[in-house]
Formats: structure tokens, C-alpha cells, sequence
């Protein structure tokens, strides 16, 4: 079992980061935990507020591509693990600046996994279910389906997971990598589906839907996938993949049908717009195997958890 007692994590501040922090937070063992955030459109030093209290947190602003900074807060620290969530992870921005994506999804995890080389630290790589491309009904991916992502945002993450496994190959590195499903909870980014669709809701403006609605999506709880991630590095095996899922699917649709039908919206205000280019049709992962050897599954049930989520993200979101 790898040891929890001071960990570096990459990308504290944004969606899925801040909800590990605060549950890594919760575990007595941590008596360490730096996170280091370069704070661009998605981190927001605001998610840390609560847990920036505690003396075993610590700040640093900076970017994932310093090597001399990450290998310096390893050995400062005397760091056990190091949790890459650093990410740009919006499809959309990755159609219109694939760039960004290449220097911080692919680049970025180089240098991350070079530092932890150095310092002989413990690597989990946080990924995504984008990474196999679409998935047809009823077949769930397991984790030896073969990479075939679809747009610039999934074929970064799917080149840094190859960084990962290349790093354990080459140089017996302890590396555990989850992919995870699509994540809805507290302090997500405005722009991802869910708040999105609640801010406009709340304004009684056009609803924007790719093309017909139908794509399909599992959705798990933020803090479910968070504990999924510790569970991960404690207990996965060395150069593993797990799987992150809810097994809860539903079509982007039906979401933006439920947010409509909590704020009691009509149904009017949806509007159909162009489909994104390569647009996949459905996502499914099969989590067995994390049952199986962490001993792990989603637990927040998706109608009390989503029904919780549109009502907390409705009142940060509402006209004021």
C-alpha cells in the first residue's frame, strides 16, 4: 500500500482537484499536502477555501512544466506521491487551440513524471474515458480496450497515459493510472454541461444542444470520484489501469431535461445547435476490476446526488 503521508497534487484548484483535496484532508494519515496550481481559466484559488486552513495544506502557484520547481517541492516536502490532475479538459477549447492541450496534457506529464523519477515518488495519473473513443451499446470498455481518441483533448490524455506505462517499462517507475467517467458536483467550470445549462436556465435564455442530445454519458458524483482516485494510489497495482465509473448513463438530453425540470424551466428553452466535430456517441466504462482489487464504487446515487448538486450550483449561479 503506498503511503498517503505527504503528497504533491497537480491541479488542487480546479473541479475534480478540490474535491480530492478536500477528502484527502479528511484521512489522519496525510500530515502533508502541497498543491501546486498555475491557477489558469479552470483552477480558482476560491475552490480552496475551507481546506486552505488547515496547517497541513500548502499553496504554490506555478506550472507543471517547471521540473526544477516539482523536483524541488518533492525532496522540500519529502513528498511519498505525486497526483497529476493538471489538465486543459474542455473539447471544445482543444478543437480551437489544440496547443495548449499538447504543452500541458502531454508536456506537462513528461516533466511531472521526470521529477518523480528523480525523486523515486509514487505517480497516479488521472485520465478519462474519452481516451477509447465511442463505445456502442451495450458494450462497456474494459481496461484493455484499445486507445482510440477522437479529439485533441483525448488523444493528449491518452499520449500522457502512454508517457505513464512508458515510464514504468523503461525505467520502473511506480506509476497507477484511473480514468474516470463524467464527473458533476460542486465548483465545476462554467463552461462544462451541467452549470452551464443552470446559468442559462436561471436567465430563461436558449439552452444550447449538440445536434440531437442523444450522446450518452455515465455521470458520477465529483466526491465519489475523488475518493475512487485515493483508493487508486493506495491500492491499485504498479502500472495498472482502473476505471472510475457510476455505471449511471444518461443522454446529455435527459441532463439538460432533469436541470430544466429542478428549476422549474420548460422544456421550450432547449435549443438544437450545430454538432461538435467529432463528436462521440457514448462513453461506458466497465469498473469491475476497481470493486474487485481497491474495493471501490461509486456510492452517491445520481437522482438525490444531481437533484443536490443543481440546487447548490443553482444558487452560486443565479442572476444577482
Amino acid at each position: 500500500m503506498r503511503s498517503l503521508r505527504s503528497i504533491l497534487l497537480t491541479g488542487g484548484a480546479g473541479f475534480i482537484g478540490s474535491s480530492l483535496v478536500r477528502q484527502l484532508l479528511k484521512r489522519s494519515e496525510v500530515q502533508c499536502l502541497i498543491v501546486l496550481d498555475s491557477l489558469t481559466y479552470a483552477g480558482n484559488r476560491a475552490n480552496l477555501i475551507g481546506p486552505d486552513r488547515d496547517p497541513r495544506f500548502h499553496f504554490i502557484e506555478g506550472d507543471i512544466r517547471d521540473g526544477e520547481l516539482v523536483t524541488r517541492l518533492l525532496r522540500e516536502f519529502q513528498c511519498t506521491g505525486l497526483m497529476n490532475l493538471a489538465a486543459e479538459s474542455h473539447v471544445d477549447r482543444s478543437i480551437e487551440r489544440p496547443g495548449d492541450f499538447i504543452t500541458t496534457n502531454i508536456e506537462g506529464t513528461a516533466t511531472l513524471l521526470e521529477a518523480a523519477r528523480l525523486s523515486q515518488v509514487s505517480f497516479l495519473q488521472c485520465s478519462t474515458d474519452e481516451v477509447y473513443g465511442p463505445i456502442d451499446f451495450p458494450k462497456y470498455a474494459d481496461e484493455s480496450q484499445k486507445l482510440k481518441p477522437s479529439s485533441p483533448y483525448s488523444a493528449s490524455k491518452a499520449s500522457a497515459d502512454l508517457l505513464a506505462q512508458a515510464a514504468h517499462k523503461t525505467y520502473g517507475q511506480d506509476i497507477v493510472i484511473a480514468r474516470c467517467t463524467n464527473n458533476y458536483g460542486p465548483r465545476q467550470h462554467p463552461e462544462k454541461l451541467v452549470p452551464k445549462m443552470i446559468y442559462h436556465a436561471l436567465r430563461d435564455e436558449p439552452l444550447p444542444i449538440y445536434g440531437s442530445g442523444q450522446q450518452i454519458r455515465d455521470w458520477i458524483h465529483v466526491e465519489d470520484c475523488a475518493q475512487g482516485l485515493i483508493a487508486t494510489f493506495e491500492h491499485g497495482k504498479s502500472n495498472r489501469v482502473y476505471h472510475l465509473g457510476a455505471k449511471f448513463e444518461r443522454t446529455n438530453l435527459g441532463i439538460v431535461r432533469s436541470i430544466l425540470k429542478e428549476l422549474h424551466k420548460p422544456e421550450s428553452l432547449i435549443h438544437p445547435v450545430e454538432d461538435r466535430l467529432g463528436h462521440d456517441g457514448r462513453y461506458a466504462l466497465d469498473p469491475r476490476l476497481a470493486l474487485l482489487e481497491l474495493k471501490w464504487r461509486a456510492r452517491i446515487p445520481f437522482r438525490t446526488g444531481f437533484k443536490e448538486v443543481v440546487r447548490e450550483l443553482s444558487q452560486s449561479l443565479r442572476p444577482r
